[in-house]
């Protein structure tokens, strides 16, 4: 009996909302609410490409040559974008994780990271994908149960979706921030922050994506009165895909996905709540100091406008 490349699939339903999530990485494979898309995902017969709706545990983007410094020892973990030589997107990606709890609107997927060569830590590790009237909401919970601290970062890799057969170029993009990280062309590495605004990639109005290639993580977000900072990427059918990020979440990665196998490129805008920046393990900006017994969450929200 064949297995599915992205292992057993978790529906669930509010309404005329549904999600799939997946046992490989515990990614968000398809969320759709009256039909319309609210996220790019992948068919069920594939694996995940390009990180889409997939946890980012336990740090977001890229780790320089894979190595870092805690508590005065060196550390190294496998190189998982070789071509750059660095390591992305944490540890979980392709583990297999197991549904906690099931009800019809929601799933908690768990796993636990057991100590390792290059992150000798286990933390235990929830994601709470729950659906209601205002959308899908997204809350991970790690514990550390090992004897030591442990350094922790997360993030997420959904796409918004620009709408069925749209691409990115028919589309308009907000997000207001005042400054963005820029990275060297070949590794993708941090080189220093900037302001953001008068740049091409000021989207404090919306702006049209047509011909613009963006791969920009964004920081000092402007938050609601309920400080979620917030994107929004409208289609050519005038529905907004909409992402909100409470304030663990320090930065903002969006990603037109031009570097995607052509079939998938520029057809979804990634919109990655991190609670650190790119190379948080080797710079330790944004990075949470996990104590024994000591738990962390962040939560964040989609929908359509």
């Amino acid at each position: 009996m064949s297995v599915h490349p992205s292992g057993a699939q978790h529906e669930i339903r509010f309404g005329d909302q549904r999600a799939v999530v997946v046992e490989v990485g515990a990614a968000l494979r398809e969320y759709t609410w009256a039909g319309r898309e609210v996220v790019q995902g992948f068919d069920i017969g594939s694996m995940c490409d390009g990180g889409h709706g997939s946890p980012l545990i336990p740090w977001p983007n890229r780790l320089a040559d894979g190595r870092y410094s805690w508590e005065g020892q060196q550390h190294q973990v496998a190189l998982t974008e070789p071509d750059r030589h660095n390591a992305i997107h944490g540890l979980l990606r392709w583990r297999s994780w197991q549904p906690a709890h099931r009800w019809q609107s929601r799933v908690v997927m768990s796993t636990r990271i057991h100590p390792m060569p290059g992150y000798p830590f286990t933390l235990d590790v929830e994601v709470d994908y729950e659906l209601s009237a205002g959308g899908l909401s997204v809350t991970t919970r790690a514990t550390n149960h090992g004897d030591r601290a442990a350094p922790y970062a997360q993030g997420h890799h959904p796409y918004l979706s620009p709408g069925a057969g749209a691409v990115l170029d028919e589309c308009v993009l907000q997000l207001e921030a005042g400054t963005q990280v820029q990275t060297d062309p070949v590794r993708l590495l941090p080189t220093g922050v900037v302001p953001v605004a008068g740049t091409p990639y000021d989207f404090a109005k919306p702006r049209s994506l047509r011909g613009l290639a963006v791969d920009v993580a964004f920081g000092e977000l402007a938050r609601d009165d309920a400080g979620r900072a917030w994107v929004r990427l409208t289609g050519p059918d005038g529905v907004t895909a909409s992402l909100w990020a409470e304030e663990s979440f320090g930065y903002l990665q969006v990603f037109s996905g031009d570097g995607l196998a052509p079939a998938r490129a520029r057809r979804g805008m990634a919109a990655e709540p991190m609670t650190a920046p790119p190379n948080a393990l080797a710079t330790g900006v944004g990075v949470t100091r996990l104590e024994p017994g000591a738990s962390v969450q962040t939560v964040f929200g989609m929908g359509l406008e």
